[in-house]
């Protein structure tokens, strides 16, 4: 379902909606981060060349593909 959150982003409010998966993942990686929401959001909008519920889409997606290049080099280790 696609859900719409109010975030400050360099002290203005904006509204940004992303499905729930998207939502729970973006927790997610600011609490490895050990960042807030809206500081991680921050630095995807600084660094964004498209729309931001986009660039937080590709920011979540890389996460998880890095997260898996780091299990599967774990597990040919362990092989």
């Amino acid at each position: 379902m696609l859900r719409k959150r109010s975030v400050t982003i360099a002290g203005h409010r904006t509204s940004i909606s992303l499905e729930d998966e998207f939502w729970s993942e973006l927790v997610r990686i600011a609490g490895d981060k050990k960042t807030s929401l809206n500081s991680l959001i921050s630095r995807i909008d600084e660094g964004r060349a498209t729309n931001l519920s986009s660039a937080i889409r590709l920011h979540v997606l890389a996460d998880l593909k890095g997260l898996s290049q780091q299990n599967s080099r774990e597990q040919e280790t362990v092989c």
